[in-house]
C-alpha cells in the first residue's frame, strides 16, 4: 500500500498545479467572455453570437475541474462533525466511507460522461461551432482529477492520524 500511496501523491502533485490552472484559466476565459457579452449587448448594441455560450463551456470546465482542487483540501465533502467527533479507527472509517462514496460517484460520472461526449460529438455548439463533445468531456476528465484528489486527500489524512 505505501508504494501505491507514495505513486498516487507523486502522479497527484505532477498534475494537481495544472489542474488548477487550468481551472483558473477557464474562469479568466468566462469572466472575459460574459464581460464583451454584456458590452456588446448593451454598450455596443450588437451581442456577440459566440460568448454566452463559450461562458457556460468555460464554467463547466472550470467547475469540474475545480471539484478535484477542492477535494484536495477536503473542502467539498464537509463530514467535519463526525469527523472531529471520533478517533482512531472510527474516524479512519468514516473517511474510507466517504472516499468509496465520492469514488462510486466519480466512476459513474466517468462512464457516462463518456458515453454522453461520445453520443454528441456530431453536434456542434450553437455560436461557437465546435463539437459538444469538447463540453460534455468536462464531465469524464473532471470525475478522473476528482478522484484523484479524493485519494490523495485520504492518503493525507491518513498521514495525520499516524502521528
Amino acid at each position: 500500500m505505501s508504494t501505491l500511496a507514495t505513486l498516487i501523491r507523486r502522479v497527484d502533485g505532477v498534475v494537481a498545479g495544472g489542474v488548477a490552472a487550468v481551472a483558473s484559466f477557464a474562469l479568466a476565459i468566462a469572466v472575459a467572455s460574459s464581460f464583451w457579452q454584456v458590452l456588446g449587448r448593451f454598450v455596443f448594441q450588437s451581442p456577440a453570437t459566440w460568448s454566452e455560450a463559450l461562458t457556460r463551456l468555460a464554467l463547466v470546465w472550470m467547475v469540474l475541474l475545480g471539484i478535484s482542487v477542492a477535494l484536495r483540501k477536503g473542502a467539498l465533502v464537509a463530514i467535519d462533525l463526525a469527523r472531529d467527533a471520533t478517533i482512531g479507527g472510527l474516524r479512519r472509517s468514516i473517511e474510507a466511507t466517504t472516499l468509496i462514496s465520492c469514488l462510486i460517484l466519480f466512476a459513474t460520472l466517468f462512464w457516462f460522461g463518456i458515453a454522453t461526449a461520445q453520443r454528441v460529438r456530431m453536434q456542434e455548439m450553437a455560436g461557437i461551432e465546435i463539437s459538444m463533445a469538447w463540453g460534455y468531456a468536462a464531465i469524464p476528465i473532471g470525475a478522473f482529477f476528482a478522484a484523484l484528489g479524493a485519494m490523495v486527500h485520504f492518503l493525507e489524512s491518513g498521514k495525520e492520524t499516524t502521528q
